[in-house]
């Protein structure tokens, strides 16, 4: 990242993209609320365990929560999560997870190229290929993956406590 103003977004005319700070959990919340999954799972009205889990992510070298930003607005966010492996020759691959546009600005460019703009910081960082994940029910963000050029060429479990 170049500094706390962050770094412009190619292909988004004034926005920049920078790290995540507190002041920026309120909306990053707002963002995971409005969604049909997000509404069930997550609490905007106690915001103690966003901002205890963005100081563990932003302490962390290998982790980073970013925000779009325009006119001191945040209108996208998305965490990239660094990981080291055995496998692929002990190659590092990046994970994107919580990928959010505020709603009023979908389908208007800003989802693809911060998504480019994670690839970008991946391809910076030395990792072989970029990850992600997608509910299965999410097929309209399917096929926005599939035209970045990701395949779906996993299937994916998880246990939930």
């Amino acid at each position: 990242m170049s500094g706390v103003d962050g770094t412009s977004l190619a292909g988004v005319s004034g926005v920049v993209v920078r790290d995540a700070t507190a002041d920026d959990v309120r909306a990053i919340v707002a963002m995971l609320v409005d969604d049909p999954l997000g509404a069930t799972r997550e609490s905007p009205d106690d915001l103690t365990p966003y901002h205890d889990a963005l100081a563990d992510i932003a302490g962390d070298p290998n982790q980073r929560v970013v925000v779009a930003v325009r006119d001191g607005e945040v209108i996208g966010t998305l965490q990239l999560t660094y990981m080291r492996g055995l496998g692929r020759r002990g190659a590092t691959r990046a994970q994107i997870e919580a990928v959010r546009v505020r709603s009023d600005l979908r389908s208007a460019g800003l989802g693809s190229a911060m998504i480019r703009w994670a690839i970008e910081e991946s391809r910076a960082r030395g990792c072989t290929l970029v990850q992600l994940t997608s509910d299965a029910s999410r097929e309209g963000a399917h096929r926005f993956y599939e035209r970045l050029g990701f395949t779906a060429s996993h299937v994916g479990f998880k246990l939930s406590f």
